[in-house]
This record gives C-alpha cells, sequence and structure tokens, in this order.
C-alpha cells in the first residue's frame, strides 16, 4: 500500500513553472510555423503552386510533416524518459526545438536556391515535430506526478495552458510585425523575426528547467525497473498491457486535436481566402480567443477534478459538433462580433476536452510507462488529427467549394470520440501507487510459467 497517503498534495511553483516555461516556448515555435504556413510560406516556398488555395496547401503540407515526426519523437523520447528521466529529456527537447526554429528564420527562399528551400524547410520542421513528440508527455509528467490526486485535472493542466500561451505569443508576435510592416516587407523578411526570436526563450527556459527534479513516484518506479532482471522496454510493455487504454485515448484525442488545429489553423485560411477578412485583424480575433482559451483549459482541469474526466470531455465532445454545424456559416457573415464568438466556442470545446486530458491520460498507464503511453497515444492521433485536418479541410474546400462537406468531417470525428470515451474508465481519485500495483500484479499474472500437472 502506499505510503504517499496526502491526495492533496501539490507540485511546487517551481516544478509548475519549469514544465509550463519550456512547454510555451515549444509550443511558440511550433504554432509560428504553422502562422507563417499559412500567411507567407506558400509564396515564400512555394511560388509556383499555381493558385493561393494550392500554395497554402503545399505549405500545409510541410506543417504536417512535424505532426508525422510527433509519434516517432513521442516512442524515442517516452522510452529514454521513461528508463532515463522527465527532466533530461524535457531539456532535449527544447533545445531541439529551439535550434530548428532559428535556423528556419535563417532559411533562404525558393527564389534564392530553387527546390532546395523547401527541403531544408521539411527537415527543420520534422526536427520540431520529433522535439515536440517528447515535450507534451514529459512536461504533464513532471507536475502530476510531484502532485497527489484530489487535484491532479487542475495541476496537470497547468502544461496544458502553456498551448494557448504559446499561441498568443505567436499570434501576438506575428501580429505585431504585421501591424508595424507593409506587407511586402512582412512577406519579404519581418516573418523572420519571429523564428529568430526563439533563441532567447530557449535560453530562458532551458535555465528554468535545469533547477528541477523528477518526481518520488518515478524515481521509485525507476528504481524498480532497474532491479528487474529483464530488460525495461516501456513501448512493448504498453502493446502488451495497456492495448484498450491506448486506444480509447488515441480516440478522444482525435476529436480534441481535429477541434483545435480546424478552429487556429483552418479557420485562418478560411477567413483570409473565402471571407475576404484582414489579416491583421484575423490575428486581432484569434488573440483574443486564445487569451479566453488560457483560462478555459486549466478551468476545466479543474471541473474534472470535481465532477469526473469522463462528464467534462462529454461535454466539450457536444459543443465542439454545435460549433462545426454552425461555425462557417458565421464566418461568412464576416461579422466581427460573431465571429470572435465563434472562434471562442470553438477554443472553449477544445479546453473541455483537453484540459482534464493530461490528468486523464497519465492516470490510464502505470508510472514505468507512463510517458511513452501518453506519448505515443496523442503523438500517433496527431497525424490523423492536427496534421491533416487543416490540409483536409483546404482540400475539401477547394473542390466542392462548399463548408458543408468540411461539417460532416468534423462530426464523423466528434462520433469517433464519442465512442471512445464510452468504453474509457473513469479515472478520477485514483492514485499512481494503487496503479502501479494493479499493474505489478497483472504483469506477474501474465509472465508466471504455467506448471502442469503430473
Amino acid at each position: 500500500m502506499s505510503t504517499r497517503t496526502d491526495k492533496d498534495k501539490r507540485p511546487s511553483a517551481r516544478i509548475i513553472a519549469a514544465a509550463s516555461a519550456g512547454t510555451v516556448v515549444e509550443f511558440y515555435d511550433f504554432f509560428i510555423y504553422g502562422i507563417a504556413a499559412t500567411l507567407v510560406f506558400g509564396e515564400v516556398f512555394f511560388p509556383e503552386a499555381g493558385s493561393q488555395l494550392i500554395g497554402i496547401i503545399a505549405a500545409m503540407g510541410t506543417y504536417a510533416v512535424g505532426f508525422v515526426a510527433r509519434p516517432i519523437g513521442g516512442i524515442v523520447f517516452g522510452h529514454f524518459g521513461d528508463t532515463m528521466g522527465r527532466k533530461k529529456l524535457l531539456q532535449v527537447c527544447l533545445l531541439m526545438i529551439g535550434i530548428s526554429t532559428v535556423a528556419i528564420g535563417l532559411l533562404p527562399t525558393y527564389n534564392q536556391v530553387g527546390a532546395l528551400a523547401p527541403v531544408l524547410l521539411v527537415t527543420l520542421r520534422f526536427i520540431q515535430g520529433l522535439a515536440l513528440g517528447g515535450e507534451w508527455g514529459g512536461a504533464v509528467l513532471l507536475v502530476s506526478e510531484h502532485g497527489g490526486s484530489a487535484r491532479r485535472g487542475l495541476w496537470a493542466s497547468f502544461p496544458q495552458a502553456a498551448v494557448p500561451a504559446g499561441n498568443i505569443l505567436a499570434t501576438g508576435v506575428i501580429g505585431i510585425l504585421a501591424f508595424l510592416m507593409s506587407e511586402a516587407s512582412f512577406q519579404s523578411w519581418g516573418w523572420r523575426i519571429a523564428f529568430l526570436l526563439s533563441g532567447v526563450l530557449v535560453f530562458l527556459g532551458y535555465y528554468i528547467r535545469s533547477q528541477i527534479e523528477d518526481a518520488p513516484v518515478f524515481k521509485e518506479a525507476l528504481a524498480q525497473a532497474e532491479a528487474a532482471p529483464s530488460e525495461h522496454a516501456p513501448l512493448k510493455e504498453v502493446l502488451r498491457h495497456n492495448k484498450r487504454e491506448l486506444l480509447t485515448a488515441m480516440g478522444m484525442r482525435l476529436g480534441e486535436n481535429t477541434t483545435y488545429y480546424v478552429v487556429v489553423s483552418f479557420s485562418i485560411t478560411y477567413l483570409k481566402v473565402i471571407v475576404g477578412a484582414d489579416t491583421v485583424a484575423i490575428l486581432q480575433l484569434m488573440l483574443l480567443a486564445h487569451l479566453l482559451h488560457l483560462f478555459a483549459v486549466p478551468f476545466c482541469g479543474h471541473m474534472s477534478d470535481r465532477f469526473g474526466r469522463k462528464p467534462v470531455t462529454a461535454v466539450g465532445i457536444g459543443l465542439a459538433a454545435v460549433w462545426a454545424i454552425a461555425a462557417f456559416r458565421v464566418f461568412d457573415s464576416n461579422e466581427t462580433a460573431a465571429i470572435l464568438g465563434i472562434l471562442m466556442l470553438g477554443l472553449v470545446a477544445q479546453a473541455c476536452m483537453y484540459g482534464p486530458q493530461a490528468a486523464f491520460f497519465s492516470e490510464m498507464f502505470p508510472t514505468r510507462v507512463r510517458y511513452t503511453g501518453i506519448s505515443v497515444s496523442a503523438q500517433v492521433t496527431s497525424i490523423f488529427a492536427g496534421a491533416l485536418a487543416p490540409i483536409i479541410g483546404t482540400s475539401l474546400l477547394a473542390r466542392y467549394d462548399s463548408s458543408t462537406p468540411i461539417t460532416v468531417y468534423l462530426l464523423i470525428v466528434f462520433v469517433i470520440s464519442t465512442i471512445a470515451l464510452i468504453a474509457a474508465k473513469e479515472t478520477r481519485g485514483i492514485e499512481y501507487d494503487d496503479l502501479d500495483a494493479a499493474a505489478a500484479m497483472n504483469q506477474n499474472r501474465t509472465t508466471r510459467p504455467v506448471v502442469l500437472a503430473d
């Protein structure tokens, strides 16, 4: 039985700051690319695409490369995070994404070096994705494993809130640059400033993370794994003992991640190309929506501590379905207040799914494989959700010249997430030590040799 009985134990401010600050930096880097892919990269790196929408689709293809790399990063960093420690791997992730982001800001354009420019862009985007694939799991575990079960939904949601914080920072920087410069200057060189600023942010994030240590519950699990006679292979263990948890987490992640990237990425494309809205105005509205999102994520994490992970997630799926039906009609109205409201609704829906997710997923997997379990379930799904959603939306729009197929696509996604949620077990209040003990008993039953009777 666990010797840590304080369910109200809270992680220190230093731990929360270390996890969250680094995640802000990494998602700033990741999102600055997404915004630039929509607004700039189609013309800078794919000028011969043939049309504005096709150029954006090509740029979104490089954007998607980061998502393809994320599961690889989740597997690699998850393995070493489970076998070496959360802190060490988080520092490596931060350096990788920071260096690649600064390098993007220094890239030559297609007009300068031809096809080499998009090749270099894709390579650096792949490195970004690798690093981010390991970042999310390590950051949320750094906080959740230092805290007790009573308020784990709240504590674990703080690194989650770093995602909108990073997006606010990215949107704000791009918005300021676009406002201060002429469109020609911004397209030519101004966008590079946003990428070069990453160097300063990475230095600060790395220093903060160097001041913390892994949680006692992880150190105990690591010591037990090192003392075991067999090799510790986290991915193999997850696939063997936690298939249900893996599949249900992936199903829930599908709806959440699709919602987010349709709202924050595809919406920009739709408003700019179809509605004809001003770039600066779009970014201002998106910035305001992200400010609400910043507070909605921890609030929804807190609500999951009170009412359960499943009910809060269910509310999010329902609101996302409403958004999918109403959003494009609102966009077509070109009414500023209405557009702001629908963007806020989309991000609140996502927050209901995302806020509880760090605690929900971490409570599905034992400590010795937790980093791998949550990273694989989240990052593999990101290929089919975050990576493909803006591309599918833009492609459907280009082919059918209508938003109706996009709405149908989103509703199908939400049906899949609903099925996964129904199949998932409620985890609120579970103790990590009890989860570890149950996992150990299950492994003993499955590995105990069978003795045949005479």
